[in-house]
């Protein structure tokens, strides 16, 4: 088993149990956040986080917290990504989206569920733990803000059915899916007391593996399997959205996605220590299928 798989089954066991019996007449919410936390999912983020972490430390038990807290603000994005309003999607993981199985009403509150507990769980961690653990959280909530990954998701909205440059086409893909990817890994590296240097690689490693992850998506959803994927293909097509694909085609997005792995690996062998296992994940998303 690889070791990210072993972390997978941490980060999975932690979520499956989170929300258990909470609530009273608000029970649904405990229900709806659960569904969406625990219906499936790579675990990305969660998984860099503390892979990064691990290359420093050896307890990983000691932040998962953390790890947890990345992956309810990625699930808050993605309960409200799906929503009419939105995206309009009805399948995710597999499954119906929050707002099929839940409302509308219910799915925007559980993502502002998810949100808010992240940062109670960011908050809390801060207390118990040293400045590190402070800067490191600031700077995840400040990547899930709008100067990161909101800011991307308002400028996708804007530019539904407009062709838009490219500037602000890796403006909308570094702040809509990679700000997260990137301040996983380097959320860790702080809380890890990881030399100053080994930051600023690890910085730039996550840059570039956030794009390559959204180049990967935008492949997938022009090639990609419903079956496989666990959501509806050409999505983007259908919303009038422009992507990778749309302006450059698609043999220069898989050579570009190529380009940018090949870059992180390289990235990697700059530290000194052994990143045999961040490797492993970054080739995995490059050639994954779903």
């Amino acid at each position: 088993m690889k070791k990210y798989e072993e972390f997978k089954n941490q980060i999975n066991e932690k979520l499956q149990k989170y929300f258990q019996n909470k609530g009273s007449y608000n029970k649904i919410i405990y229900e709806s956040v659960s569904y969406s936390l625990n219906i499936g999912g790579k675990r990305i983020r969660p998984l860099l986080f503390l892979l990064t972490y691990n290359l420093y430390k050896n307890d990983i038990s000691e932040v998962i917290d953390m790890a947890l807290a990345i992956e309810m603000i990625h699930t808050y994005s993605l309960i409200h990504d799906d929503l009419p309003c939105m995206d309009n999607d009805d399948l995710r993981r597999g499954m119906p989206t929050n707002h099929k199985k839940f409302g509308e009403n219910i799915a925007v509150l559980a993502g502002d569920t998810l949100l808010n507990e992240a940062a109670n769980l960011l908050i809390r961690f801060s207390l118990e733990h040293d400045r590190s653990a402070l800067v490191a959280s600031n700077e995840i909530l400040k990547a899930s803000g709008p100067e990161g990954m909101i800011g991307g998701q308002v400028v996708d909205i804007i530019n539904e059915s407009k062709k838009i440059s490219k500037e602000e086409l890796l403006y909308m893909h570094n702040k809509k899916t990679g700000e997260l990817i990137r301040v996983s890994v380097v959320a860790a590296a702080i809380i890890a007391n990881a030399p100053k240097e080994d930051i600023e690689i690890l910085n730039e490693f996550g840059k570039k593996l956030g794009l390559a992850f959204q180049i990967k998506d935008d492949i997938l959803d022009l090639t990609g399997d419903v079956n496989k994927l666990g959501k509806n293909t050409g999505s983007d097509q259908n919303n009038h959205k422009s992507n990778f694909i749309s302006l450059f085609g698609l043999e220069h997005c898989e050579r570009e996605c190529e380009r940018l792995t090949n870059e992180c690996i390289k990235l990697l062998e700059c530290l000194s220590k052994d990143t045999k296992y961040l490797k492993d994940i970054t080739l995995d998303l490059l050639n994954r299928e779903s």
